[in-house]
């Protein structure tokens, strides 16, 4: 076990895990519960930090550097993810270069925002992948995978936690977070290719880039089947699907029930969701949001 653990909320983790997946650039606006995230990134100085004055410029100046074949992050609240759809929407078709991420922090219960909005409709709206961490550790280790998984699908992923996840704190074993950090940095560079077939949407080159989508979504939805973000954990007869926080409380309340915990939500994992339905007598499914 590693000696550099730390207590961390769900936001710092998350700060944390963009030092360690070597963020380069990461633009946000804040809304409770994801404020934190970017206070937290900005104390890292190789990360170039900025407010923007609204979700969709924070969304294009992080498109804008994974354009450029650097790592991006931009956070922002669940309401705040509809002013930056227009960009995301279209972006899912172009494909990102550099890894770009998008925390999406919902707010269920409605504790600091005007409605309960379940960003996890819009990921499949948007056609992009989503990890849903069910902890601090998991904010952690999910952000940087999603790093590895945006570069390898070329597709942005959303990261979406709730506020619970986001304020709770918990230990972080960090690793060896500045040899990670050296390690990103020390990685070959995407350069950016000048190429109006793969950056200009007009429509016949748009339409092609949505056949080229809809291909990574079939390749993501195999990798969404064996990712080990998917975790059966076996009990007795009684089984439940979960995922988020929704797993900790499930896991508290019925200690002896088989759960199928989901990491990743987008593309869903069909298969292994039917061979667990088939091994239980009966089953629930325990989740925040809409179904």
């Amino acid at each position: 076990m590693s000696a550099n653990r730390k207590i961390l909320s769900g936001n710092e983790a998350i700060a944390h895990g963009a030092y360690a997946a070597g963020v380069a650039v990461a633009s946000a606006y804040p809304g409770t519960p994801s404020t934190e995230i970017l206070e937290n990134v900005a104390k890292f100085p190789e990360i170039y930090s900025e407010w923007a004055v609204n979700e969709k410029v924070a969304m294009e100046v992080v498109i804008g550097a994974s354009f450029a074949g650097a790592r991006s992050l931009t956070a922002m609240k669940h309401v705040g993810l509809n002013v930056a759809m227009d960009p995301l929407m279209t972006f899912a078709y172009l494909g990102a270069n550099g890894g770009m991420v998008i925390v999406s922090a919902d707010d269920p219960g409605m504790h600091s925002s005007q409605n309960e909005q379940d960003n996890r409709a819009l990921a499949k709206f948007a056609k992009i992948p989503m990890l849903e961490p069910s902890d601090s550790q998991e904010c952690y280790d999910m952000l940087q995978v999603a790093y590895d998984i945006s570069e390898e699908s070329r597709l942005p992923v959303m990261l979406r936690t709730t506020t619970r996840i986001s304020h709770s704190s918990g230990i972080v074993d960090l690793g060896d977070i500045a040899a990670l950090r050296q390690a990103q940095d020390a990685r070959p560079k995407r350069a950016y290719e000048k190429d109006i077939a793969k950056t200009v949407p007009v429509p016949m080159f748009a339409r092609r880039m949505r056949v080229t989508l809809e291909e990574k979504l079939a390749k993501l939805a195999d990798y969404s089947e064996s990712t080990p973000f998917q975790r059966i954990e076996r009990g007795n007869e009684i089984g439940i699907i979960t995922s988020g926080v929704s797993y900790q409380y499930a896991r508290e309340a019925f200690p002896e029930a088989s759960i199928l915990k989901l990491g990743m939500t987008f593309p869903i994992p069909k298969n292994l969701i039917r061979e667990f339905a088939a091994s239980v007598k009966r089953l629930f499914v325990v989740e925040e949001g809409e179904p």
